[in-house]
This record gives C-alpha cells, sequence and structure tokens, in this order.
C-alpha cells in the first residue's frame, strides 16, 4: 500500500509543498517524503490523518533503509550511533494508522523508513513533548468539523546547518497543519528551535537541558521565509494572517494552550 499522500483529502484541495529544491518523491501509506538527496533529509514530508478512525496499535517496527533510493542518499544508521542523537519521526508513527487493523499497522510501520527520520537531539522534556503533541491538539480542535488534518513537516535545511559523520545536523524543524471548518481552509504554522542543543566539536552530542527545546508558532509565510517551501493556498488560511496577530511575530509556545487556532 503505497498511495502516498493525497491532495484531495480535505474539502480544499491541497497540494505537497514545492520546496524548490530537486528532491525524490517517495510514497508510502498515506503519506509522503519529498528526499532531498544532496544533505540526505527529507526537505518536506506530507500526511493525511483522519481522526475518526485513528487506531491505537502497539509500537512495531525496525528502522531501515528504503531500497528505493541509494543508501548514500539516506541519513542511515551509522548517524545515530553512539552519540545522543534520537531518530526523529517527522511523519508520526500514529499518524497514518487509522482505517482497518491491517491497513493501519502496515501504515505506522512504514514510517520507520530512514528518508522519514531527521536527527533530533535526545532526551523528552516538556517543550519536546509539547512538539510532539501539536498534531494532537489541533486534531482535538478540528475534531468539531470533518475530524481530518493533512499535516507537513522537515527540518529546515540551511547551509550553516553543523557538519556530523558526512551530513549537517538541522538545527530547526517546521510544522505547518492544515484542516477543514465552517470558515473553509485554516492552517497552522511551527517551528521547533534545538540550536542550543547541538554541538558537534568534540563529534558527539550531550545530552540536553531541561527546557532547551524552543517550540513557536509562526505565520507560514516566515516558514516559507527560511525554507523557500511553498505552501500554496496555505500560507492565505494562516490562523495568524489577523494583523493583530501577525504583529506579535514569532509566539513562544509552553503548553499547547497557548497556540492559536
Amino acid at each position: 500500500m503505497t498511495d502516498g499522500y493525497r491532495d484531495d483529502f480535505l474539502a480544499t484541495a491541497v497540494a505537497l509543498p514545492q520546496t524548490g529544491r530537486a528532491t525524490r518523491r517517495l510514497d508510502y501509506p498515506r503519506f509522503s517524503v519529498l528526499l532531498d538527496p544532496s544533505r540526505r533529509l527529507a526537505a518536506a514530508t506530507a500526511v493525511n490523518i483522519d481522526g475518526a478512525e485513528l487506531r491505537d496499535l502497539a509500537r512495531e517496527g525496525e528502522w531501515r533503509l528504503d531500497p528505493r533510493v541509494d543508501a548514500d542518499e539516506q541519513t542511515g544508521p551509522e548517524v545515530y550511533a553512539r552519540n545522543d542523537l534520537d531518530r526523529g519521526h517527522l511523519v508520526r508513527r500514529r499518524d497514518p494508522g487509522w482505517g482497518e487493523p491491517a491497513d493501519a499497522r502496515e501504515a505506522m510501520e512504514a514510517t520507520f523508513f530512514y528518508p522519514n527520520a531527521a536527527p533530533q537531539a535526545a532526551g523528552f522534556n516538556q517543550s519536546k513533548e509539547l512538539w510532539l503533541g501539536l498534531e494532537d491538539h489541533v486534531l482535538a480542535y478540528a475534531e468539531t468539523t470533518d475530524q481530518r488534518l493533512s499535516v507537513f513537516t522537515a527540518p529546515v535545511l540551511a547551509d550553516e546547518d553543523p557538519a556530523y559523520r558526512g551530513i549537517r545536523i538541522p538545527l530547526r524543524f517546521w510544522k505547518v497543519a492544515a484542516w477543514q471548518d465552517a470558515i473553509g481552509l485554516r492552517a497552522a504554522g511551527f517551528v521547533l528551535d534545538q540550536t542550543e542543543l547541538v554541538d558537534t566539536g568534540e563529534g558527539l552530542l550531550a545530552k540536553p537541558p531541561l527546557g532547551a527545546f524552543r517550540t513557536f508558532q509562526v505565520p507560514i509565510a516566515d516558514i516559507t521565509g527560511i525554507t523557500g517551501v511553498d505552501f500554496g493556498p496555505l500560507a492565505d488560511a494562516d490562523v495568524l494572517d489577523r494583523a493583530d496577530l501577525r504583529a506579535g511575530g514569532w509566539r513562544a509556545l509552553r503548553s499547547a494552550g497557548d497556540t492559536i487556532l
């Protein structure tokens, strides 16, 4: 089952983001990865989530290379060995896990291909848990409508990212969630900053101190500005598009309740 991301999943069509980079599209069950082979990381991922049919299945799956792509175009196990880096899911394990149990399990297991991972500083703390829970918070908000989300996530692939074992460790990540409500298409953008946690000078990364991850809700246009990724209609659907909210700039989040939807 490699149907990939569907543009027509929401009532308003939302195409895959345009990255402006040379990428390979890899389709998996209910999600797609736009892999930048020069960076060996995803330039964008996209997943369809049906909140009304999500399954709560046991965690299964082992990280593995995608055989459709040369190994030297993926960030594989050697980058994560003997250090404090996590294989950070871009499309979360449970996001495509909906519908019939067999289909849900297959989709969940597919999230363990390395093109869907990116290096993140290890150790869960309040800020990182907030980042992981943003989609759940938006999904809960969307439950009054069609209970569906399309979510786009990737690292910010910046030239100044520090070199490490043949790749560059991304210092920031972005996420855009889109849903439909009575007004129409709506979207929210977020950035996770792990700059303070990444130090490759000694060849290893130190475990992060509590609270060192920083999470922001940001205008989607700003994400385009730092990544070059074009989100099509989502910039105009941004919940921060009101003048009084744009004036506040990047909003630091300390809990999901700080999110504007």
